[in-house]
């Protein structure tokens, strides 16, 4: 597997971080979980990246650039730089979500545009 690096995370660990482990060069995830009542202990901003959240489980709250927003399984947002954030828990459940970074404005392509399908005759069984 030349063209790809796989790995296994605990998704039970309260944070993993990719971008060591797979050997990130565009991108950095990580898959978080706060405990039910705890906060990340700090407000914070990025100097170039955007964070895209995805939130897979429990509920909480978001602050962003001095408001407060509640947060439930399902939703997703995205983060300028500058945008002053800060994640919490609900007090009765915990918050299990994945957070990507990315330089904000370097997208040049997605799976639409740069996407290239395989002529080549090697394919999975399935198919």
């Amino acid at each position: 597997m030349t063209h790809c690096k796989l790995a296994h995370i605990n998704l039970n660990a309260g944070r993993s971080e990719l971008h060591d482990l797979l050997e990130l060069t565009g991108a950095e995830v990580s898959c978080n979980t706060l405990p039910a009542g705890v906060s990340v202990p700090f407000v914070h901003a990025h100097t170039r990246n955007e964070e895209i959240y995805l939130v897979l489980n429990g509920r909480g709250f978001l602050f962003i650039d001095g408001e407060e927003r509640p947060l439930e399984q399902g939703d997703c947002f995205r983060i300028d730089p500058q945008g002053q954030r800060c994640l919490r828990a609900a007090d009765d459940s915990e918050l299990r979500f994945i957070c990507i970074q990315a330089r904000a404005e370097s997208l040049e392509g997605f799976t639409m545009t740069d996407g290239i399908v395989s002529q080549s005759d090697r394919k999975p069984s399935w198919l």
